[in-house]
């Protein structure tokens, strides 16, 4: 675990967000509560987390309203969703639509909790190294980054972008060097 992994708490519950913040601290990490999401929107870009986590149901800004908001500023900040009313499609949506990490039921079981936190400051991690790995890409490197990791081959990506084999070949090999991937199975988990 990551002792200066920066958590937000989210919550119009102020005791619940609060003891949330109290308990993440006690287990190392630097966590602090937000009553409303508005506040910390406007102050994340300065203090990104490694994980936040927030309430379902809150007043003006929902919890997923947040999130795509949050993903916007940070793709690669693991949200866990928490609820006192679970529903299976708000559950599904936390996941597939808003790429929360984990959905819990409150009152919250702590050891499930942080488990979701320990894992969310984990992918966290690895999502910025991802990022820090293709941003030196040049724009046309990242086209044929993207063109490979979707399959296509040299000859193909090159008739796409009006290329020569050779130039593809080239462009490969410098998005190859720039990532450290050793192939292409790499770059395709370098892309999820």
């Amino acid at each position: 675990m990551n002792d200066a992994a920066k958590i937000y708490v989210v919550d119009d519950d102020r005791d619940l967000g609060a003891s949330v913040a109290r308990l993440l601290r006690r287990h190392g990490f630097d966590a602090q509560p937000f009553l409303d999401p508005a506040p910390l929107l406007d102050v994340y870009a300065g203090a990104p987390a490694d994980c936040i986590v927030t309430d379902v149901m809150m007043g003006d800004l929902d919890g997923f309203a947040f999130a795509d908001r949050i993903r916007e500023i940070d793709p690669s900040s693991a949200i866990i969703f928490m609820t006192a009313w679970p529903t299976t499609a708000n559950a599904v949506d936390s996941v597939r639509r808003y790429g929360g990490l984990d959905y819990l039921e409150k009152p919250l079981d702590e050891e499930r909790l942080l488990a979701a936190v320990e894992e969310g400051v984990s992918w966290s991690s690895g999502r910025r190294q991802q990022l820090a790995r293709t941003a030196s890409l040049t724009p046309r490197e990242r086209q044929v980054f993207d063109l490979l990791t979707q399959g296509y081959s040299n000859k193909v990506i090159a008739a796409m972008l009006s290329l020569s084999s050779r130039t593809v070949e080239d462009h490969r090999a410098s998005v190859m060097f720039k990532t450290g991937a050793n192939g292409l199975a790499q770059l395709i988990a370098l892309a999820r």
